[in-house]
C-alpha cells in the first residue's frame, strides 16, 4: 500500500516537472527557431536593398522614354560580394524572365514579389546540377520599379540548412538537458517521496504491530476465561441445586460466557486482519469444490435459520448442455483456494444475510460459472456467488463505507426496524473487512447491491484459476 502511495507520488512529481519542462523547452526552441528565420530574412532584405541601390539604369532610347537595368554593370560587382555568404542572386525581367543568377542552374521557380521571406522546398526537377546543396531555401522577391514602370524582380536566396542545422542541434540539446532533468527529478522524487511517507509508515507498522501482538497476547487469556467459565457451569450443573443464589450464579456465567466469545471472535478478527495486513495469511491454495464447500456452510446455518423461520437455500446453475466432459462437469464449480478461509468468507455473508432478514424472510445462495470480458479478445471464467436476502436493506449512502472496518449502520435504522429484526444485529463491524481481506487475497472481488426495505444481494466473484487463465 504503501509503496504504491510513494509510486503514486514519485510519478506525479516527475509528470508534472515533464511537462513544465516539456512546455520550457518547447517555448525556448520556438523562440530560437524563430529568431534565426528573422536574422536570416534581415540579411535576405539588406542584401536586396544594396543590390538594388547598386542597380544602374539606363534609357533604352534616346528620348529617354523608356528604362532598363543594365545587367552586366549592376551584377558584376554583387557576385563576388554575396559568395562568401551563402546567398544567391536571380534577376528577372518585368515578364518573369531570368537574365542573370549566380546560380549555376535555374531553380524553375514561379517568380512572385514576396518581400517578407518564404520558405521555398526544391523538388527533384528543380533542383538539377545542385549535388548535395539542400532542398529548402529561404528566399525574399523584391520588386524593382521606378514610378509606375517596373524594371524587373530581384530574388535573394538563402540555404536553410542555416536554420535546420542550429534547431536540430537544439533539439538534441534540449531533449537530452530534458531526458536529464526528468530522470533527476523522478530520483528526487522517489527520495521525497519515501521521506514524506516515511512518518506514515511508520505509525501504520507500529498501529499494525500493537494490534497483531496485542491480539496474539489476548487469545490466551480470553480462552482461559471461557475454560474456567465452561468448568464453572458445569460444576453447577452437577451440583445440588442451591435455590435462587445457584440460578443467579449461573445466569451470571452464561453471561460471562458470552461477552469472552464475543470477545474472542474480535481479537481472532482483528488478528486475521493484522496477518492480512503483514502478508502473512496463508495463500496455500489447493483444489476447492465450491458447491460442497457452500453446501457445508449452508448446512450450518441451518440451524439459525430454522430458529428465525427463514428460508435458506443454495441454488447450482448447472454448466450448459454443450459442455459433454464428464471430468469438466464434475470440476464445473472447482477453484483454487483456502479452504478455512473461504468456509469464512461465506459464513460471515450467510450468518450477515439471516440476521438482517426478518422472520419468515428468504435467504438464497446461488453459484454459477460465468464467463467474463478481459479486453477485447480474452476472457477467462470466474465462479459468481451470490447470497440474496429479504432483509431490511442497505441504505445507498452507506453501501460505499461498508467494508470499512468497524463501520456500521446508523443504530438509528436499527432501532426503527427492530420489530422486524428479532435477532440481536450489534457486532464489531469487522465481518464485511474480513470478508473483502479474503477474497481480495484470492484475487477476487465483493460487491453488493441493496433497496432499503427489499433486501440485498452480496456478489463474489472468484478465479477459476489464479494467475492462470481457464479457457
Amino acid at each position: 500500500m504503501f509503496q504504491a502511495t510513494r509510486r503514486r507520488l514519485a510519478l506525479w512529481y516527475t509528470a508534472i516537472t515533464a511537462l513544465l519542462l516539456l512546455l520550457f523547452a518547447s517555448g525556448v526552441y520556438l523562440y530560437v527557431r524563430s529568431t534565426l528565420i528573422e536574422r536570416i530574412d534581415d540579411t535576405l532584405n539588406h542584401v536586396a536593398e544594396v543590390v538594388e541601390r547598386s542597380l544602374i539604369i539606363e534609357s533604352v532610347n534616346p528620348d529617354g522614354d523608356g528604362l532598363e537595368i543594365n545587367v552586366e554593370a549592376s551584377f558584376r560587382d554583387n557576385a563576388d560580394t554575396v559568395e562568401d555568404d551563402h546567398i544567391d542572386l536571380e534577376w528577372f525581367s518585368a515578364t518573369g524572365e531570368l537574365l542573370w543568377s549566380t546560380l549555376s542552374e535555374p531553380l524553375n521557380i514561379p517568380i512572385h514579389g514576396n518581400p517578407t521571406g518564404e520558405t521555398v522546398h526544391i523538388t527533384k526537377e528543380q533542383q538539377s546540377g545542385w549535388g548535395d546543396n539542400p532542398l529548402l531555401l529561404r528566399q525574399v522577391t523584391q520588386r524593382v520599379q521606378v514610378g509606375r514602370q517596373i524594371l524587373g524582380y530581384l530574388r535573394v536566396s538563402h540555404p536553410w540548412f542555416e536554420v535546420t542545422k542550429p534547431s536540430r542541434q537544439l533539439i538534441i540539446d534540449l531533449a537530452l538537458g530534458t531526458g536529464l532533468m526528468v530522470l533527476s527529478v523522478g530520483a528526487s522524487g522517489w527520495f521525497l517521496s519515501g521521506k514524506a511517507m516515511e512518518p506514515v509508515y511508520d505509525s501504520y507498522q507500529r498501529l499494525k504491530q500493537f494490534t497483531a501482538d496485542a491480539s496474539h497476547e489476548l487469545r490466551s487469556p480470553i480462552a482461559l476465561i471461557q475454560t474456567n467459565v465452561q468448568v464453572a457451569l458445569t460444576d453447577l450443573e452437577l451440583a445440588e441445586p442451591q435455590g435462587a443464589n445457584s440460578s443467579h450464579y449461573r445466569q451470571q456465567l452464561k453471561l460471562v460466557e458470552r461477552l469472552t466469545k464475543r470477545l474472542g471472535t474480535l481479537v481472532n478478527d482483528l488478528l486475521f486482519l493484522a496477518r492480512q495486513d503483514n502478508g502473512s495469511v496463508s495463500r496455500e491454495f489447493t483444489h476447492c469444490p465450491m458447491d460442497a464447500l457452500l453446501m457445508e456452510v449452508v448446512e450450518e446455518q441451518q440451524l439459525l435459520a430454522a430458529e428465525k423461520q427463514i428460508h435458506l437455500t443454495l441454488q447450482l446453475v448447472d454448466p450448459p448442455s454443450s459442455v459433454a466432459d464428464p471430468e469438466l462437469v464434475e470440476n464445473w464449480f472447482a477453484c483454487q483456494g483456502n479452504w478455512d478461509q473461504l468456509v469464512r468468507l461465506f459464513t460471515n455473508l450467510i450468518s450477515n444475510a439471516l440476521h438482517y432478514t426478518p422472520n419468515q424472510g428468504r435467504v438464497t445462495v446461488e453459484l454459477a460459472q460465468i464467463e467474463s470480458a478481459s479486453g477485447l479478445r480474452h476472457s477467462y471464467n470466474q465462479l459468481q456467488i451470490k447470497v440474496k436476502d429479504t432483509g431490511i436493506g442497505i441504505p445507498s449512502e452507506a453501501l460505499p463505507k461498508l467494508f470499512d472496518r468497524f463501520y456500521r449502520l446508523d443504530p438509528a435504522r436499527t432501532h426503527t426496524q427492530r420489530n422486524q429484526v428479532t435477532e440481536n444485529t450489534t457486532g464489531s463491524g469487522l465481518g464485511l473487512a474480513i470478508a473483502q481481506a479474503i477474497v481480495e487475497n484470492h484475487q477476487g472481488q465483493i460487491q453488493v447491491e441493496s433497496t432499503v426495505g427489499k433486501g440485498s444481494t452480496f456478489i463474489v466473484m472468484l478465479p477459476i484459476s489464479l494467475g492462470i487463465s481457464n479457457k
